[in-house]
């Protein structure tokens, strides 16, 4: 079977990793294609790992706003390379692989991560997704928690399959010191001795780092780091100012090597508003980092309270801190609930069963072409 991504990727970051992961993970007999809109030459980094690891990938020259002119390539490249499947991740992939693929009798899957109400250009595009999902042939929802709420963009059960994203144990089985010392060089020597806490995301507001920062502000002996960029970050700078934690909390920006600084954390925390099924908790885990996470969306599939974390509501700094310092005062606990969620990951969140799950989808697809 030869099935196809599309995307509008801007860099290579979570749901970029979950699907080179299930690339590498299908049988030898499905090929996989990678198309992304250009996104202003933005998409290049994450084609670049794609072709890296020896798959085919492309940028479609036509974007918005000539959307026509990107429907018609887009129709093409599936004709000519003869594609089965497509795969859809995002509002504008959705829309434009919809049409492409029911021009051609193939199946179009929309693959829903989560809606962010980022500003309020996205939350239009983010609104017309909703009432457009009940048309794909199928939607994967990445966690029962996103499936929820794809419930209610009115999308029918025998449309709407789990398919939760994994976590790539292999990736923190050797850790490289020298990134122990990139994340003590960003501190004054007067700090590197604390614990280190760890966060990373996008900087917008449903990720919740303000809430993070005020939290931080609480926690006395530690040290935080927070991997990220995005429209929130002199906002959140000037509140880590005006706390007077300058000296305790850095925000080196984004980086597409989070995995190399995980395992060199003490704690991971994830304080936001809104997740589908968030791919950095997954990592954490992995990586025998146990997780303070809030407890919305997909996330309490992923983090197991007093197991292999905390989780608490959203928007409660002091209650985040309460469970942070606890962390930070029991090395034994970070430990075992560090391990714990390493053995959930083996346990629940392979790429093995999510490749599994695809394969059987889509070969269920294929007869019938199209779900009316």
């Amino acid at each position: 079977m030869r099935i196809v991504h599309l995307t509008s990727s801007t860099l290579f970051g979570g749901p970029e990793r979950q699907m080179l992961g299930l690339a590498e993970h299908l049988p030898a007999d499905w090929r996989t294609f990678f198309l992304s809109f250009a996104e202003g030459g933005r998409c290049q980094d994450f084609l670049h790992v794609v072709r890296e690891r020896g798959f085919d990938a492309l940028a479609l020259h036509h974007d918005t706003p000539h959307l026509r002119s990107a429907l018609r390539e887009l129709t093409q490249l599936l004709r000519q390379h003869a594609i089965d499947a497509v795969l859809c991740h995002g509002y504008k992939a959705n829309l434009l692989g919809r049409i492409a693929a029911r021009r051609l009798g193939i199946p179009a899957v929309a693959v829903s991560r989560g809606w962010t109400g980022e500003n309020r250009k996205v939350r239009v595009y983010e609104a017309l997704d909703r009432r457009h999902l009940r048309f794909m042939d199928h939607v994967v929802a990445v966690s029962e928690g996103q499936a929820a709420k794809v419930r209610r963009c009115r999308v029918p059960e025998r449309k709407l399959t789990v398919i939760r994203n994994s976590a790539r144990l292999a990736a923190f089985t050797q850790p490289d010191p020298t990134y122990r010392e990139r994340l003590a060089g960003l501190f004054p020597v007067s700090v590197q001795n604390l614990p280190l806490v760890l966060a990373a995301g996008r900087l917008s507001p449903e990720k919740g780092f303000d809430v993070l920062v005020q939290a931080a502000s609480q926690v006395l002996n530690a040290r935080f780091v927070l991997f990220g960029e995005g429209t929130e970050r002199l906002r959140l700078e000037q509140l880590v100012s005006a706390l007077g934690l300058s000296a305790r909390f850095q925000m080196p920006g984004f980086t597409a090597e989070c995995d190399r600084f995980l395992p060199w954390a003490d704690l991971f925390v994830l304080p936001s508003h809104t997740e589908g099924l968030p791919n950095v908790a997954l990592e954490a885990s992995s990586a025998g980092v146990p997780v303070v996470a809030t407890a919305v969306g997909g996330t309490p599939e992923v983090v197991a309270d007093d197991e292999t974390g905390f989780l608490v509501p959203p928007a409660q700094p002091d209650l985040l801190a309460t469970r942070i310092r606890e962390f930070l005062a029991d090395a034994a606990l970070r430990q075992r609930m560090g391990a714990a969620g390493r053995r959930r990951m083996q346990e629940r969140f392979t790429f093995s069963a999510q490749a599994d799950a695809y394969i059987q989808l889509l070969t269920s697809l294929q007869p019938t072409a199209v779900i009316r």
